[in-house]
């Protein structure tokens, strides 16, 4: 149990990784967004679920936040780029394309 559950967090942190490089390579505000949502919400479900394999007695607990994690965190990545499409701020790709004109 103790390989597997080292194994699943050992996951996370890849997709954590992942979420990090690909903040700082997207272009644009809605991109990076996606990126940051999707894999810091797999990365955090796969070191919960991992930590529920190291420590069983404590899967009410872990269960509660993986399902809080799961519900919010696409949600407010979701109310974010509403606000930022509403408000009409420009991209940085077109922010590029102004400064090169």
């Amino acid at each position: 149990m103790e390989y597997i559950g080292s194994f699943l967090i050992f996951l996370g942190v890849i997709a954590f990784v992942i979420s990090a490089i690909g903040l700082i390579r997207m272009p644009d505000t809605y991109t990076r967004m996606h990126i940051g949502t999707k894999s810091t919400t797999m990365g955090t479900f796969l070191i919960v679920i991992g930590v529920i394999f190291l420590e069983p007695t404590w899967i009410l607990k872990l269960s509660l936040i993986a399902f809080f994690i799961l519900l919010t965190n696409p949600l407010s990545s979701s109310v974010l780029a509403r606000a930022i499409h509403r408000d009409g701020s420009t991209l940085k790709s077109d922010a590029m394309k102004e400064d090169q004109l």
